[in-house]
């Protein structure tokens, strides 16, 4: 980042800094960062391996992609690779899956485009739950928190599917959707707003627990408090 001018000013919120700022939001608990699997241009993050997209990352969701999948196979090899005592055993063939490591619980963070991957992680709820494996990995999940999220492209910056985020409602997932008028206030991308309204009311109307913030609504909007609210969630 320190070499990149587009890059250098934002190294506050590099890689290694957000881990240390995750590990201090979640205390005595195992942080995982997930990289983009490729970068358009040095800049544009492409989540590929969790969801289809154009050059520039903008997603394409689908029922079935094999995000929950992928992320199963992740975190497994992650917690073998190093060392825990109990790592996440390999999804195997048999109908009945191995029992999860003992108090084994998922916080899932998404961040900008990030979020893409919690937006088709969702989409896929209903086909991943048929699958005994991805079931039971699923219900370990405790909370989602969608952080500010945006993409270049113009529609599905949050998931709006009512059936998809029925799934999501049932899950007891609880859902926090944190963001800044640098996403949702934007005259000149007033889809996201209207996509981030629609979200919180449906999941709302469903029972979720759900539970949304506005950060810095009375600061100048820019990227800077974009950012930022990486470390005020």
């Amino acid at each position: 980042m320190a070499a990149q001018p587009d890059a250098s000013p934002w190294i506050s919120f590099s890689l290694e800094r957000v881990a240390w700022m995750l590990g201090a939001r979640f205390p005595g608990r195992h942080v995982w960062l997930v990289c983009p699997s490729r970068l358009h241009l040095q800049k544009f993050s492409c989540y590929s391996n969790f969801v289809s997209c154009d050059v520039f990352g903008a997603p394409k969701h689908s029922p079935d992609y094999g995000a929950v999948r992928h992320l199963r196979a992740l975190l497994g090899h992650a917690t073998e690779r190093a060392a825990i005592a109990e790592p996440l055993p390999p999804q195997g063939s048999c109908s009945v899956p191995a029992p999860l490591p003992t108090g084994f619980s998922l916080i899932l963070v998404g961040f900008s485009k990030g979020c893409v991957v919690l937006n088709q992680i969702v989409h896929e709820l209903a086909s991943a739950r048929t699958d005994p494996h991805l079931r039971q990995f699923l219900n370990s999940i405790s909370d989602m928190y969608w952080l500010d999220g945006g993409h270049p492209g113009t529609g599905d910056t949050w998931v709006t599917d009512k059936q998809a985020l029925r799934e999501l409602a049932s899950s007891g997932v609880a859902v926090h959707a944190h963001v800044t008028p640098y996403e949702v206030c934007d005259p000149a991308r007033a889809w996201v707003g209207r996509e981030h309204r629609r979200f919180v009311k449906t999941l709302q109307e469903l029972g979720a627990h759900v539970t949304q913030n506005l950060h810095f609504k009375d600061e100048p909007v820019c990227i800077a408090n974009h950012f930022r609210v990486i470390e005020e969630f």
